[in-house]
């Protein structure tokens, strides 16, 4: 029989797919793709079995995903993390041009709430009025 400790660290596609928010469909996509950073280990009958490793590092994927990393550069990233030390630099490169990209994306939608923010405030302050008067009116 296995162990507490074992048994947490063996955990079911389902399982996997409950922590980490993927489904099942996702999961093997992810495997399929080259995305993981370890084979995913399988029992006698065939059935998959993750580590508590491959939990955080989807959940890393997920992230990654969320924020708009490209696909090929999610699996390039990962090819870098199995080939192992050595290739930190490379593994930077790839982070920091997506963070540049997330950031340029924040500050984009920071001008879009902003504008956003200021039409709330225009038509607050003439529904509080009870006048339309001076709000764009394509008909007009």
């Amino acid at each position: 029989m296995a162990t507490t400790e074992s048994r947490a660290e063996s955990l079911s596609i389902g399982e996997v797919a409950e922590r980490t928010g993927l489904s099942v469909h996702a999961l093997r996509f992810y495997e399929r793709e080259g995305l993981l950073v370890g084979p995913v280990r399988r029992t006698a009958s065939g059935r998959r079995r993750y580590t508590a490793a491959d939990v955080e590092w989807l959940l890393i994927c997920v992230k990654l995903r969320e924020s708009g990393m490209p696909l090929a550069d999610l699996k390039r990233f990962a090819e870098l993390v199995r080939q192992g030390p050595g290739n930190e630099a490379e593994r930077l490169r790839l982070l920091d041009a997506h963070q540049r990209r997330v950031e340029g994306q924040i500050q984009a939608l920071e001008e879009c709430r902003s504008l956003i923010a200021w039409k709330v405030g225009v038509y607050a302050e003439h529904l509080a009025r009870g006048e339309a008067g001076g709000l764009w009116d394509p008909t007009a």
